[in-house]
């Protein structure tokens, strides 16, 4: 049951309708050359496998036995040493070549690592020692003196055992306990949500098929028309927000990050971009509700955030974020093992997984965990859905709601999973007849892949 649409006329004005069109034709137009686009966009996928060989590299000693296979598998020097071979050295930064050249045991690679000059003189000389075998069996005075050039824990244990140090006189446990906490926290719980979300899942489907299930509350949707959201989603979110409104903004962050380091700079173009591209939208969204229907809106407003109670919406989004991770991560994997990597990630993920400065780490937390659960299920769950709902009914407007979700995000290779997370929120919203659990869930989705990157980035 769904609530009628009221105070619309029948036929909209001439204007209005033209404008749709022409901002139909612009979106599409935008987000068609965006997901082409997205194609040859680099991937973040290597470097976060990267990051997390590493992480299991560092912990490995510290790591209890039993859990040693699944966590850092049979041989992660090996591992990160093959990956390493793979990139082209002229993308290796100054610390990986260190890497490399610690690991690497082969002449002719060492040959080749010897060959490329250092970038960072700071490096140059251990780079060196590690690069010449001739030059690895140093005194323990000149080793010392070589590894106070290694840039952190890692670089420092393996490039002390390549210079002809023991893993007891190598090895820092404070580092390597660390990395072992953050082991486990990044790949155990996960996989420990994952099996609790399966269960979740098996339950419910089989309460569904038991019709054993409390039936769905009213859908009450605001009292606006798809051609509303047309000019909502394509003209505010995608022309206005997307093109537009960077054209203006980004310059004015450029003035602001003048002379930043570049992480803090970033941090606050992400801000000020994705403020940009919300503003529109939600003006245009608050006209909408203005203008289009005298009557008092129903109990909990038209956008049903229904703040109360609080506890139990969390419980709602908690529950929702765990039976969903099975599908998305199952629909990623079959993606990847299809078709391959498609490139195309989320520029920001690279930016969290490499940024090493706090304040831009919480600009770009507040901008993920936040400020993207807020506005984007303000717009598809909060209007989009239940509005599509009166003219395509409840399965309709969740594929379609959940679809435009997925292609927003510009990125053909996140497209299958995103768009099955689009189809959990939506039923998550249907569920439960509120706004609240949706940004809850997505709020804990966004949020734990922002923890995941601090602890690989860390």
């Amino acid at each position: 049951m769904t609530s009628p649409p009221s105070g619309r006329s029948s036929a909209a004005p001439t204007w209005k309708v033209l404008l749709a069109l022409l901002s139909l034709v612009l979106a599409t137009t935008v987000w068609v050359l965006g997901l082409v686009d997205s194609v040859s966009k680099p991937s973040v996928a290597p470097a976060l496998s990267l990051e997390q060989q590493e992480l299991a590299l560092l912990a490995e000693p510290k790591v209890p036995v039993p859990l040693q296979s699944l966590l850092v598998g049979a041989d992660p020097s090996a591992a990160l040493l093959n990956s390493l071979r793979q990139i082209p050295l002229d993308r290796l930064d100054e610390r990986q070549r260190l890497l490399f050249a610690a690991l690497e045991s082969d002449p002719e690679h060492l040959r080749t690592l010897q060959q490329a000059a250092p970038r960072a003189d700071a490096f140059a000389e251990l780079q060196k020692a590690l690069t010449d075998p001739g030059a690895r069996d140093v005194s323990v005075d000149d080793r010392a003196r070589l590894l106070s050039q290694a840039p952190d824990p890692l670089v420092r244990r393996l490039a002390c055992e390549a210079l002809g140090g023991d893993l007891t006189s190598c090895l820092d446990p404070r580092s390597a306990s660390a990395a072992a906490r953050r082991l486990v926290i990044s790949e155990l719980l996960p996989l420990l949500a994952l099996l609790l979300g399966g269960l979740l899942l098996i339950r419910h489907l089989w309460l569904l098929f038991r019709r054993r299930l409390a039936p769905w509350p009213a859908l009450v949707a605001p009292p606006l028309a798809p051609l509303d959201m047309v000019l909502l989603v394509a003209g505010g979110f995608v022309v206005l927000g997307e093109v537009l409104a960077p054209l203006v903004v980004l310059p004015v962050a450029g003035l602001v990050t003048r002379g930043l380091a570049a992480p803090l700079s970033q941090g606050i173009t992400v801000l000020f971009g994705y403020v940009a591209l919300a503003v529109p939208p939600l003006l245009i969204l608050r006209q909408q509700l203005r203008t289009c229907d005298p009557s008092p809106p129903p109990s909990g407003g038209w956008l049903q955030w229904r703040l109360q109670p609080f506890g139990t919406a969390v419980l709602q989004a908690l529950r929702g974020w765990l039976m969903v991770m099975p599908p998305v991560v199952l629909t990623g994997w079959l993606v990847s093992r299809v078709i391959g990597d498609q490139g195309g990630s989320n520029p920001l993920l690279e930016i969290v997984l490499t940024s090493n400065s706090s304040l831009a780490l919480l600009l770009l937390g507040s901008t993920i965990v936040v400020l993207a659960p807020l506005f984007e299920e303000t717009i598809f769950r909060g209007v989009l859905l239940p509005v599509l709902g009166r003219s395509l009914g409840r399965a309709g407007a969740v594929i379609v709601s959940a679809l435009v979700f997925a292609v927003a995000h510009l990125s053909l290779g996140e497209l299958p999973p995103l768009l099955v997370l689009g189809l959990g929120l939506g039923l998550l919203r249907l569920s439960t007849g509120r706004l609240l659990p949706c940004v809850v869930m997505h709020a804990l989705w966004n949020g734990v892949t922002f923890l995941n990157l601090l602890l690989l980035g860390s």
